[in-house]
């Protein structure tokens, strides 16, 4: 199959990933929260001299700071998931898919040799990659015509 061979042989690049967006590791959650909605984002990668130290994510923002009530002046360093799972741009799109897979992330870092961010991948440019490799099957699905709702949606 032409999807299995080319999930082994592409690169995480193949994926185009977006430029990683960072604040230190002194940063608060404020301004972390504040560049992720500037970015319109739903994470951030947390550096320390230009390596990755962390990730900051939505799931952290609700889970760690603001369901145990603590202050957006909060320490980004005491919020954040240390030493997230990543990808290197040489790994195979395989190995970025079985890593988010298998850690139930949404996104994944991409550093280079020396651990400085160079880009991120998200759930989003997966399901683009595998759109690119059956467009037929994606975008020409008429609609069906006798298929109702079970329930009303919305509230």
């Amino acid at each position: 199959m032409e999807l299995a061979r080319n999930l082994r042989n592409d690169p995480v690049m193949r994926l185009e990933p977006s430029s990683p967006r960072m604040v230190d590791r002194a940063s608060t959650v404020a301004e972390a929260v504040a560049l992720m909605r500037r970015e319109h984002i739903g994470c951030v990668l947390v550096s320390e001299n230009g390596t990755l130290a962390g990730i900051f994510t939505e799931r952290d923002l609700m889970g760690r700071v603001l369901a145990v009530g603590k202050s957006l002046e909060t320490p980004i360093n005491d919020v954040m998931t240390p030493q997230p799972e990543t990808v290197n741009p040489r790994d195979s799109v395989r190995a970025a898919v079985r890593r988010m897979k298998s850690g139930g992330h949404r996104h994944l870092p991409v550093v280079d040799d020396d651990n400085r961010p160079v880009g991120m991948v998200s759930a989003k440019r997966i399901v683009r990659y595998l759109v690119e490799h059956y467009p037929a099957a994606v975008y020409c699905q008429p609609p069906d015509p006798t298929a109702h709702p079970a329930s009303a949606e919305g509230a």
